[in-house]
């Protein structure tokens, strides 16, 4: 319940879930063969911004922690091992749900389907996570991601060739 009275509880999920709903967006309209990026990137921009809002928002009030403890936090190694671990089922999911489509960049949305299973798996993650500082969220919540990504990335060239 304590967790629940601080701001930046919420703004984890707020971060997380804009990344996957962006890229969900995204990854849809990639599917398609006429597919263009052109218009599309900005919505990945949202979740960076929020966060940037969060860590500014952080910086401006009084801190009982050092910055170095708020960055690095009690749950980075966990962090670090579960939301890649549970995004890679989600990962499988999505492109198998891709390949229905006819994307002509295949690494690209794969690695956009690595952006949207990181999102929904760091969503579920970040309800355990007892570390709510953006900084923390902003260091090692978007090194999962981008591990997941890159995974995706990797899969998306050999599964959603066509």
């Amino acid at each position: 319940m304590t967790a629940m009275r601080n701001p930046f509880f919420d703004l984890k999920f707020a971060v997380t879930l804009a990344l996957a709903i962006s890229a969900i967006a995204v990854s849809l309209h990639l599917s398609r063969p006429e597919a263009s990026l052109r218009g599309w990137l900005w919505l990945l921009l949202i979740p960076a911004g929020l966060l940037v809002a969060g860590i500014s928002g952080e910086m401006m009030m009084p801190q009982r922690l050092p910055m170095m403890t708020r960055l690095v936090g009690s749950n980075s190694r966990t962090c670090l091992a579960a939301i890649p671990a549970m995004s890679l089922p989600l990962l499988a999911a999505a492109l198998f749900s891709l390949r229905h489509g006819a994307p002509t960049r295949p690494a690209v949305t794969g690695a956009i389907a690595g952006l949207l299973s990181a999102g929904l798996a760091a969503t579920l993650y970040a309800s355990h996570c007892t570390d709510d500082s953006p900084l923390f969220v902003a260091t090692w919540y978007t090194i999962g991601t981008a591990l997941v990504t890159a995974i995706g990335a990797l899969a998306g060239s050999k599964v959603l060739r066509f």
